[in-house]
């Protein structure tokens, strides 16, 4: 895939639909941890608010400034994150690389709605935007867990 006809292609109904129906838009009051990440290619950033509990994520939120496909995912991860531990979520991270990188399996359930940017994988300088809610979630998890242990 390559060239604009493809990059028009790759803005698919239901990742525009995931674009504008994201989850958990905002910040939480009194967050465990924060992480907020850039990408400096194209200046999309995510900053992740949560709450752990029993290490598992207990409340979440996230202030998303990113292109359709950052925004999409950021749905799908605002959308199945609660519940979920560090391991899960940096799983999830794991395999959406290897999803966009090397054409790796999807991520799996509750992240499996990942799959929908799978087409992305042909354009390399959008992986850092798609990656951006899990690289905060993860790293706020971390900072979250280093802060309880401290």
């Amino acid at each position: 895939m390559s060239g604009e006809t493809d990059l028009i292609k790759l803005y698919s109904p239901r990742i525009l639909a995931l674009a504008t129906d994201i989850p958990r838009l905002g910040r939480l009051e009194a967050p465990d941890a924060t992480s907020k990440k850039r990408s400096p290619l194209c200046g999309s950033t995510v900053t992740v608010d949560l709450t752990l509990q029993d290490g598992r994520v207990a409340d979440y939120a996230h202030d998303v400034k990113a292109c359709a496909l950052g925004q999409a995912a950021a749905a799908v991860v605002g959308g199945a994150i609660v519940g979920q531990t560090q391991d899960q979520v940096i799983a999830a991270r794991d395999a959406l690389k290897e999803m966009l990188k090397a054409d790796g399996p999807a991520p799996a359930a509750p992240f499996d709605g990942l799959e929908v940017l799978r087409p992305a994988a042909a354009f390399k300088n959008r992986h850092t935007s798609i990656l951006l809610t899990l690289d905060a979630a993860v790293e706020a998890m971390q900072n979250a867990e280093a802060a309880k242990s401290a």
